[in-house]
């Protein structure tokens, strides 16, 4: 666990000593300004796993997705790791007067869907990897619609960038966002932030996907290794919520298509 201290600039991680804070810029200095002392006020923040990542190089990360207040919780984390964050995000809050330029600057990365401009997304997050950056790839491209808010079936993004670098790839689980911003709830959204929740992030150990490099990047591929990222995103929320993840994951579309058959058949 971390209270989020900048007392030094250092922090004990397990007893050894970590590398000092990397240097942040002015903008991404602003949100950090900003977001971090929200977190300490309005959250009460369990971290752990921290030793698993790395202090230097290109690396990404991928966690689950249980709310739109995830960013802000997962930001504080990964700043608490030593790294700087940088998230790829949909094109429309780049878009957001004041928001989407503190974000832009701040060197966050545009996802424009269902757009020729797609592939930008792709090429900017590998070559933020290659010049040593942590990339923040939210697998499942939305907030997870499970019932019970497993992780769902994951999009290859992130298992595309980790194969095309050779960078390797961290889970990250989170837990207790939905407690202060419920997405998709039908009930609108709506800010809870007293009394104060916990929130609890857990960082898993990189996963080897050598069984995958050096081979043709298809689809298949490309699906087997985010399988394999979305299992362990899974065991790492298990383990922080003391539960036993499904064996099948949601799948959001056969989920869709099964609704709007069921519609068609009713009519």
């Amino acid at each position: 666990m971390t209270d989020g201290s900048d007392e030094h600039q250092e922090a004990v991680v397990n007893g050894q000593r970590s590398d000092p804070r990397p240097r942040r810029g002015f903008w991404f200095g602003l949100v950090v300004a900003i977001v971090k002392p929200f977190m300490l006020i309005f959250t009460k923040p369990e971290f752990s796993g921290l030793e698993n990542m790395p202090r230097s190089g290109g690396v990404v990360f991928a966690p689950n997705h249980i709310s739109h207040f995830d960013p802000l919780v997962l930001g504080f984390f990964i700043w608490e790791c030593r790294r700087i964050p940088r998230f790829l995000g949909k094109a429309s809050v780049f878009k957001v007067p004041v928001l989407g330029r503190i974000i832009s600057s701040a060197g966050q990365i545009p996802v424009y869907r269902e757009s020729t401009q797609a592939v930008d997304a792709f090429r900017d997050a590998v070559a933020a990897v290659e010049r040593g950056e942590c990339v923040g790839v939210y697998p499942e491209g939305t907030v997870t619609r499970d019932p019970d808010m497993w992780p769902m079936t994951g999009k290859t993004g992130a298992a595309r960038i980790a194969l095309r670098t050779g960078c390797p790839v961290i889970p990250i689980a989170n837990w207790g966002a939905q407690e202060i911003l419920e997405s998709y709830s039908g009930k609108g959204l709506k800010i809870r932030l007293l009394p104060r929740k916990t929130i609890k992030v857990r960082a898993g150990k990189p996963l080897d996907l050598s069984a995958f490099q050096g081979k043709p990047m298809t689809n298949q591929l490309l699906h087997e290794a985010t399988e394999l990222i979305m299992a362990a995103v899974a065991e790492t929320l298990g383990e922080l919520r003391g539960e036993i993840p499904p064996k099948e994951l949601f799948d959001l579309r056969k989920a869709r298509a099964a609704k709007k058959d069921d519609g068609e058949e009713k009519q």
